[in-house]
């Protein structure tokens, strides 16, 4: 044990990050916001042990002086970005309203039509200081989609952030509290420009690189066709809304949707293929190459085909953590230090922890971060092999593509076991023959089209684009044909029910220890890191009602029956995904088999097995007095969307419930029905809270 710490000498600051987001983790789930004073109180604490560590007379303490310190400064940089973002939130029952702003972007389209992010100028009924900053609207569909900068006005309806779909399940409001969208609706009416006064400043700098970004995703579209240029333009620019539901939804399948989103393997490729051609063109001007040193000048120039390209996609959360990645490893190069290692990732999770701690949240940040700490600890132990003198170039040439492919299979293979568990416990979803995709597809994105449309994307705007995107539209329409090919396989992709969340946490740990730790306790980490695939699934709920109680759904077996197919699907299909279920093709008619439903309500069928519920799915008075006295004769549970007296023998859930706890799951015991509100599990927190964030 002794030889193992001593190992570690080296090694210990890698586990600063660790500390710093488990600090950001542990502030984020709190019950309640802590105040600003314990913030503050926390970095005094986290700067005392530091300037301590001079004293420590064992290096045992000095390291858990520093990670304490860390962990410390994480929960206060945590409450310290919640104050600095607190914006207004949307008020709850705003009804009606009448929106005037500037459409900052358009973002991609949900299941209603197309979205845009849009800065409000007026909101009917609020006052200046409760008008959220941004908003996020769903237009009509056959509305013109209006390019960023435009002024705009519309009637629709505009609400807070949504809760989570069923309690635990992703809290899109959290997100959202942190991006600075208050307020997420939809358009009544169709968009109409109007004239408005001149925005600030930044503002008007952001909506003028998010029109070049638009108009450049235009042109690509053009250029290629939707088919391939949706995808493209998806992949230059950030904007999805030109792609294809039915190509989304085949690379979600094959498990190449992470293609599409802007992240580290787009910077890698852009970045990459910078510095290389940086370093080829340098080498082939011997003048240079004598004079300069090629390896740091194609690291500048690498950094800034970054920087460029994270200002073209317009800046998502996954392209800002890859563009620090990047930076951590052409700034290694510049201060001749090892480009790609684990102190360079740990600098990189560092830098962007402090900028952003909400990130530690976010299974993006978990995803990208495993997988690269897995793949540098897979680089650090991979064998080198010695190179022989005078070898014939057939041999080499044989030994060059072995090696090359069994380093493709234990890259992807590694990286697809570290990103499992939070593909499980997130999405639900694991894509079966994902490993075999990504293999087919790494060497045509690497090669062939992320340096064509690199290439493309500069040369569009001039007129001279065509040639580099009719090489992109080859590799694209090969990456579709074999996603296409995958999705289309039996079994191709399989639900799995999320497990408890305390295994999200504990693998996590468990694969940054496989990776930090030096020696042979690293694998005391597997178990840990298998947390999500092997702990036993909790028994799913019998019942599951949507956040404002438009909608109910009961379990069948592993099927979940809908009580309105067409409300609230989206929510439904994440609770049914995060418990293991299936919505089954013909649920109308499995649902009309058990319950008796018109378009506002269902009541249970005599005789059914499924759980004698009953729903008044809407808010009407007059409707809710006639059914209610049927309803609480024969069911164990009534389910009101509006306001109601509760029955005398069964469970009543009524507006008043739903506006306190939200969405709500249901578990029938032999002591009665168990209730578990999303509310409770969220806590009281700035965005929890509809119209407190200012």
């Amino acid at each position: 044990m002794a030889d193992q710490a001593r190992a570690q000498t080296d090694r210990w600051t890698l586990w600063t990050p660790v500390a710093f987001g488990t600090g950001a983790a542990f502030y984020l789930a709190l019950p309640a916001e802590p105040l600003t004073l314990v913030a503050l109180l926390a970095l005094a604490a986290a700067a005392l042990l530091i300037a301590a560590v001079q004293w420590s007379p064992r290096r045992t303490l000095t390291v858990l002086l520093v990670l304490t310190a860390f962990g410390l400064g994480g929960f206060a940089a945590g409450k310290l970005r919640a104050q600095a973002v607190r914006a207004p939130i949307t008020p709850a029952a705003t009804g009606v309203i009448t929106l005037e702003g500037f459409v900052v972007d358009v973002v991609s389209p949900g299941q209603g039509g197309p979205r845009v992010v849009i800065a409000p100028i007026r909101v009917s009924g609020l006052e200046p200081q409760a008008t959220p900053i941004r908003a996020r609207v769903t237009l009509q569909d056959d509305d013109p989609l209006p390019a960023p900068g435009t002024a705009i006005r519309l009637r629709g309806m505009l609400n807070a952030p949504p809760p989570p779909a069923s309690p635990g399940s992703y809290d899109f409001a959290r997100d959202a509290f942190f991006d600075g969208i208050g307020g997420v609706g939809f358009a009544l009416t169709p968009v109409r420009e109007i004239e408005a006064a001149p925005p600030p400043w930044l503002l008007d700098w952001e909506m003028r690189v998010n029109a070049a970004r638009w108009s450049l995703a235009r042109q690509i579209v053009a250029e290629m066709g939707v088919e391939s240029g949706g995808l493209a333009a998806a992949m230059v620019t950030g904007h999805e809304a030109f792609i294809p539901r039915e190509q989304v939804e085949a690379l979600r399948a094959s498990g190449l949707a992470h293609i599409v989103s802007i992240s580290g393997l787009h910077m890698a490729i852009v970045g990459g293929f910078t510095f290389a051609l940086m370093r080829l063109l340098i080498a082939a001007w011997p003048w240079a190459a004598l004079r300069i040193s090629s390896k740091k000048v194609a690291a500048l120039a690498g950094f800034a085909a970054v920087l460029a390209y994270l200002v073209l996609s317009g800046a998502p959360s996954p392209a800002q953590r890859a563009a620090i990645t990047a930076a951590a490893a052409f700034g290694a190069i510049l201060v001749d230090r090892q480009a790609i290692s684990l102190r360079t990732l740990a600098i990189a999770a560092l830098g962007i922890l402090i900028l952003h701690p909400e990130a530690v949240s976010e299974p993006g940040f978990q995803m990208s971060f495993a997988a690269t700490a897995a793949l540098v600890a897979l680089a650090e132990a991979w064998p080198r092999a010695v190179k022989e003198i005078n070898t014939p170039w057939p041999i080499r040439a044989v030994q060059a593509v072995g090696v090359w492919t069994a380093a493709s299979l234990g890259a992807s293979f590694v990286a697809g076991l570290a990103t499992g568990p939070f593909a499980m416990q997130h999405f639900n979803r694991v894509a079966t023959f994902g490993l075999a995709a990504n293999l087919l597809v790494a060497p045509i994105s690497s090669f062939l089209m992320m340096p064509a449309l690199a290439v493309g994307a500069v040369l569009t705007p001039l007129g001279l684009g065509a040639a580099p995107l009719s090489a992109a539209d080859l590799a694209i329409d090969a990456m579709n044909r074999i996603a296409a090919t995958a999705a289309a396989l039996p079994g191709a992709q399989l639900t799995i029910a999320s497990a408890p969340d305390w295994t999200l946490a504990a693998a996590f740990l468990g694969i940054l220890w496989l990776c930090l730790w030096k020696g042979p306790l690293r694998w005391v980490g597997l178990p840990f890191a298998l947390a999500v695939a092997l702990y036993p699934r909790p028994p799913a709920p019998d019942l599951w009602i949507s956040a404002d109680g438009s909608t109910a759904a009961v379990r069948s077996g592993g099927d979940a029956i809908l009580f309105r197919p067409d409300a609230k699907l989206f929510a439904a299909e994440l609770w049914a995904r995060r418990r293991g279920l299936e919505i089954a093709e013909d649920g109308l008619a499995i649902r009309d088999r058990s319950y008796d439903c018109d378009r506002w309500s269902c009541a249970p069928r005599q005789g059914a097995r499924t759980p004698r519920v009953a729903a008044i799915m809407t808010r009407r008075p007059s409707t809710i007095d006639r059914k209610l006295p049927v309803f609480c004769d024969w069911a164990e549970v009534v389910v009101v969307r509006g306001e109601a007296q509760a029955c005398p023998n069964a469970l009543t859930l009524t507006q008043a419930d739903f506006a306190r706890g939200g969405s709500a799951e249901l578990y029938r015991e032999p002591s009665g029905w168990r209730i578990v509100w999303a509310q409770d599990l969220r806590g009281q927190r700035p965005w929890t809270l509809s119209g407190s964030g200012g």
